[in-house]
């Protein structure tokens, strides 16, 4: 009898192994909100201990030339729909750097859904308005393809309020108890929906200011408060990690760990680090856009890899669509690129420019070692010239009056300009920066291929009618 309990034990274990390796995989993307460069262990950080988000890179493989957007807004419109945010369309009339995106757009969520995927969003949304108390209620969430959604509708400057799907469940959220609270959703999330594909998209409202830390970690890391956030974050990583392999979903879940964009220049102890790299949030130095990545799936992506291939926020669309076996929009532009292969450990050369955004303005493009800044075009109503400085070093608010070129490998702080040693280098990349004026759009110039503003912006004043207060 016991002979026949263990092999009845055996079979079902194997059954239940078998089914989820030929279940379709699932995705997790964490994303965290300010975090900088250097802020994780494996990244370099002196002070910030992230045993967790370490080991993801010693069992996956760490980009070390990963590239998001600069600023919160266009940084998620990015990574959801696979383009450049001056190309996605807005139902707003575009003169504002955080895009309510319009609902024409697809995003993974919607690539995901007709495969059979459930799909779930927790944390910071910003795709319907900044301001926590101005937003459009119908450019949500649950709008946008996803089922299930616990967030807040912007940022968190000042306060967060938090819904779950379109009720309203709580104003002025305690922020020290966010990064728990999203991580305990996102353990239900997954627990509610392990027999079938999911899609998990987990966007931290940490480490942005305000800083919030919870008392079991307030005081803990040598890097002062930005330390103790980061390590909460840290440990609520291992949470997830620890509950998939409890789970036996382990092997079939691509985890991915990666920031919105680099870390704001605060003094003391509220600010993050992007060293090496020069610049912070907000700029167009490589700390601006450059951020730490990572990705981990036992048994799909190789162990203890490093990439530094140039890839993108807007590249994991593409590659979680083909990785799906999903369909990517064709009746637009997708700037992302598929690099499933350099994931998987297939192959380790890739070849694309990068084209540096700031809001609406082109600043920069990147191909290969070579980085080439173009010439300022102060305009003096653009929200970039008037506010965006304050949030960069004085050293880093300098004013390019000729293009200004930089090689990364060599030069990777970005402190000497190469450009008259190089003019044929810098002939090529200005071909590449006319192109995307052009194809994507610069300053109020839509590009050809850009998609449509909208006409209509539509706010609630002062509060979040017509979202219904539900306990």
């Amino acid at each position: 009898m016991k002979q026949l309990i263990l092999w009845s034990l055996v079979l079902l274990c194997f059954n239940s192994c078998s089914a989820q390796k030929n279940k379709k995989p699932n995705f997790i993307i964490i994303f965290t909100d300010d975090q900088g460069y250097q802020d994780l262990g494996c990244f370099g950080s002196p002070n910030i201990k992230t045993p967790n988000i370490d080991q993801m890179a010693s069992e996956g493989i760490k980009f070390t030339n990963f590239y998001a957007q600069t600023v919160c807004g266009p940084s998620r419109a990015a990574l959801l729909t696979g383009s450049y945010p001056m190309r996605n369309a807005r139902n707003d009339n575009g003169d504002t750097p955080h895009p309510k995106l319009a609902l024409s757009e697809v995003t993974i969520a919607e690539v995901l859904k007709p495969v059979g995927y459930k799909t779930g969003m927790i944390g910071k949304w910003d795709l319907a308005g900044h301001n926590p108390e101005k937003f459009n209620p119908d450019l949500l969430p649950m709008h946008q393809g996803f089922d299930e959604s616990f967030f807040t509708p912007g940022s968190n400057d000042a306060r967060v309020h938090l819904i779950r799907g379109n009720h309203l469940v709580e104003r002025n959220a305690d922020m020290s108890t966010l990064t728990k609270r999203y991580t305990d959703e996102a353990i239900r999330f997954i627990e509610k929906n392990k027999k079938e594909p999911f899609f998990l998209y987990l966007a931290h409202t940490m480490p942005h200011t305000k800083l919030a830390v919870s008392d079991a970690y307030r005081g803990k890391s040598e890097g002062g408060l930005y330390g103790d956030v980061i390590e909460e974050i840290d440990d609520n990583v291992g949470r997830i990690l620890e509950h998939l392999k409890q789970k036996g979903l382990d092997e079939n879940t691509y985890v991915i760990f990666t920031s919105d964009n680099g870390p704001w220049w605060i003094k003391k102890d509220h600010g993050g680090h992007a060293e090496p790299l020069r610049g912070a949030k907000t700029s167009a130095w490589e700390g601006g856009f450059r951020v730490p990545a990572i990705i981990r799936a036992p048994g799909k992506v190789p162990a203890g890899k490093t990439s530094e291939n140039i890839v993108a926020t807007i590249d994991l669309l593409p590659t979680i669509a083909k990785i799906a076996r999903a369909e990517v929009p064709k009746d637009r532009v997708i700037d992302g690129l598929d690099i499933s292969n350099i994931i998987h450990g297939k192959s380790t050369a890739l070849d694309r420019p990068f084209f540096y955004y700031q809001h609406h303005i082109l600043r920069a493009v990147r191909k290969g070692k070579w980085k080439l800044h173009l010439a300022h075009e102060p305009d003096p109503t653009s929200i970039v010239y008037k506010k965006w400085p304050v949030h960069s070093a004085p050293k880093d608010r300098v004013l390019f009056f000729k293009p200004m070129l930089y090689n990364l490998e060599k030069d990777i702080a970005e402190t000497t300009d190469v450009a008259n040693e190089n003019p044929e280098v810098v002939s090529e990349l200005m071909e590449l920066l006319a192109w995307a004026k052009e194809d994507i759009g610069v300053y109020k110039n839509r590009g050809k291929n850009a998609r449509p503003l909208g006409n209509e912006p539509y706010f609630t004043p002062n509060n979040i009618v017509p979202l219904k207060e539900k306990k």
